[in-house]
């Protein structure tokens, strides 16, 4: 363990130097942010500028000595909301005055004129140099927070001029960014080395998660490094899920509680503004349980947006690039969601009946694969400003590297046009964020695109689960340009293929898919015991649902008043049965057994195996009458997930392989049968 820890801190050690030569004045030590920001309610990329201005040394001396200045000069200059007056006052009594605040300049044109507006003092119609605004273009984008030396003049003889006068003004943002700085910087270290970096400036230890955490972790800054990308993360509360878009970037709003308008979120009608989509480069939801709109046509509209970055508002289309973040609590394990429910399922009511709304989420992160945070994940490491971090990562949203994949790779055919545009969003924004500086191979290319091809299947299936079969096609893949080899790419929690196995089976053992007591489709497994007896049957496993024992019941009548016409050796008085029902999907259990129960007996009676991976569908009455399946695509879908190959379907079900998808119907070998005694035999394999 002490070797792992040496290796630990000489790879930190050697990540410290490269940050050191190539980002000097552009890192902080993170544990420092902690201690102060505590104590001092400032904005983390502000405090943090003070810190890389006053603290990027290595000596501890110096270091606290900047902690000791950086603490000062907030205490003195940062102006809080509250305390705006009092400040004001001050100026006027002092006559100059310096202040921290988020400046804003705007040009008066009728006055020709530039003109600054104090956020937290209140104050506006500042008349500022003109040098300002075009050396620090970001004051005019918004306003940026800088350190401002403030006179005040009272003119008697012109009561109409502004008393406040801007001697200095210094921003405490990045002014200004040098986007081959980053780029030549990124060239100095490995993939590994700068996601550990990136992770650190976010405030998390790398080296207390695995690689898939990382990536996790990675992935929720997709939204403020690429435009209009619409990202969902529903997990366990005490995981970070809001942390990113309320400390990280200044770029970044969190809409608290979820209730909201659409003047406030899109167009405000009365007064003709754009609202936070216009102005942020990611608007969050914390708590999607809780969002409410006030106005009927919210949803609606924000179901135009996120399909593409633009809306209507009276007479007039706007466009914007905000990226749109869901994040939410899962109360219950995932495992029970998905038995249950879907993984949609905290969403509130009126979006949840709406699949159309999710189609439109480009990426469901899956945010009970993040650990609760402790003490130990967040990182006493340096790493970038984070005003530094967002300053480059909204540089990159104006490239894109949506066509990244496409000299080694070609998406495969069960991606529609929504699925293909969420998947490029992702690998653009995880290239933009991993390899800045553009130079990545096909082994880098293709990690990528497997982590985005996952993200949005994982929307995909959960689509199937609420719309059925208009989203059957689930099975994302991309194919490789020069072999041609096509690569199916999984999701996680799914499981799928796994549960009717291939090879033979123990004789007595079949699957059959069929809706259960919640409503749901699942996969059940059969498996009977045939012993020395007086002709006894039981059937265990099906709990108090009496239309399962009906179901059970009739098979075995069926068996005794038919078995002579199956076959000779079949016993029914001399031999006991014992039948068990497995509810593989737990959806509740099934009415639609007897079919495969009278399979399953024969099965066992005459010691012969059903064919392999055999999914047996239809139902029959106790005089041999044989019912038609209800909802066949969606059955064949579930069929197909459940890992059948082979699916055993009643003559009477042939009229609506019509409103099966062909590429579906492709994935199996159908076996159709006109009686009971004919499904016996098929799904034994007799001739």
């Amino acid at each position: 363990m002490s070797e792992i820890n040496q290796e630990v801190g000489t790879n930190q050690e050697q990540v410290l130097k490269k940050l050191q030569t190539c980002f000097a004045g552009k890192i902080v030590r993170k544990d420092l942010t902690k201690k102060i920001k505590e104590g001092a309610n400032v904005p983390v990329y502000v405090l943090e500028y003070l810190l890389g201005m006053y603290c990027s040394s290595m000596d501890e001396e110096e270091i606290e000595a900047g902690v000791v200045n950086v603490k000062q000069i907030l205490a003195e200059n940062y102006v809080r909301p509250d305390e705006a007056q009092k400040i004001i006052s001050k100026l006027r009594e002092k006559g100059s005055y310096t202040v921290i605040d988020r400046i804003g300049v705007q040009l008066n044109y009728k006055l020709d004129i530039y003109e600054a507006e104090f956020s937290n003092l209140g104050i506006k119609n500042v008349p500022i140099a003109e040098k300002y605004a075009s050396e620090f273009e970001r004051l005019l984008c918004g306003g940026i927070w800088c350190i401002v030396q403030m006179e005040y003049f009272y003119d008697e003889g012109d009561k109409n001029r502004c008393p406040f006068v801007i001697r200095n003004l210094t921003p405490i943002q990045m002014p200004s960014l040098d986007m081959d700085e980053v780029k030549a910087g990124r060239e100095q270290f490995t993939k590994e080395e700068w996601i550990d970096v990136i992770l650190r400036s976010t405030g998390m230890e790398p080296d207390q998660f695995s690689p898939r955490v990382k990536w996790l972790h990675l992935a929720r800054l997709m939204p403020l490094i690429e435009n209009n990308l619409n990202l969902c993360e529903l997990g366990p509360r005490g995981t970070g899920k809001s942390h990113v878009y309320k400390e990280i970037s200044p770029n970044s709003i969190l809409v608290s509680g979820g209730q909201t308008t659409v003047a406030n979120l899109f167009y405000n009608m009365s007064n003709r503004t754009v609202g936070l989509v216009g102005m942020w480069d990611c608007v969050a939801f914390d708590e999607v349980a809780g969002i409410r709109f006030k106005d009927k046509d919210g949803i609606q509209i924000m179901k135009d947006y996120m399909a593409s970055g633009s809306f209507s508002r009276g007479k007039e289309e706007k466009t914007a690039l905000a990226s749109m973040v869901f994040v939410g609590n899962i109360n219950q394990s995932v495992d029970v969601l998905l038995k249950t429910s879907h993984l949609f399922d905290p969403f509130p009511p009126e979006m949840n009946s709406d699949s159309a709304f999710f189609d439109r989420m480009h990426c469901y992160l899956p945010g009970w694969e993040i650990p609760k945070y402790r003490p130990q994940f967040f990182t006493d490491s340096y790493g970038f400003i984070t005003d530094y971090l967002s300053a480059f990562m909204r540089e990159l949203r104006k490239i894109s590297y949506a066509d990244a994949f496409d000299k080694y790779f070609k998406l495969g055919n069960n991606l529609n046009q929504r699925d293909v545009i969420g998947v490029r969003k992702m690998v653009s924004a995880l290239v933009k964020l991993i390899y800045p500086h553009g130079q990545f191979d096909k082994e880098d290319v293709l990690e990528i695109l497997r982590f985005a091809l996952e993200m949005r299947r994982r929307v995909k299936e959960q689509l199937k689960r609420i719309g059925g079969m208009e989203f059957y096609d689930i099975n994302f893949s991309y194919i490789d340009n020069e072999t041609f080899i096509e690569d199916f790419v999984p999701v996680p929690e799914q499981g799928g293929g796994k549960l009717i196995p291939e090879g033979i089976n123990k004789a007595g053992h079949v699957y059959t898919i069929s809706r259960g007591r919640s409503g749901m489709i699942g996969a059940y497994k059969i498996e009977t015991e045939m012993t020395t007896g007086s002709g006894k049957f039981i059937c265990t496993g099906i709990g108090s649902a009496r239309e399962a024992k009906e179901a059970s019941d009739t098979a075995y009548r069926y068996l005794k008043a038919n078995s002579k016409s199956i076959s000779g050796q079949i016993s029914t008085l001399t031999k006991d049965y014992m039948l068990h029902v497995q509810d593989l999907n737990g959806v509740g259990m099934t009415s639609s057994l007897s079919l495969s129960a009278l399979i399953a007996l024969c099965s066992a009676a005459l010691n012969k195996p059903a064919v392999p991976s055999l999914a047996i569908l239809g139902n029959l009455s106790i005089g041999g009458t044989l019912t038609k399946v209800e909802e066949l695509a969606n059955i064949l879908q579930v069929c197909l997930d459940s890992g059948a190959k082979k699916v055993l379907i009643p003559i009477v079900s042939a009229g609506d392989m019509g409103s099966v998808p062909p590429e579906l119907m492709g994935k199996f070998n159908l076996i159709f049968y006109q009686s009971p005694e004919d499904a016996v035999f098929k799904a034994l394999g007799v001739e």
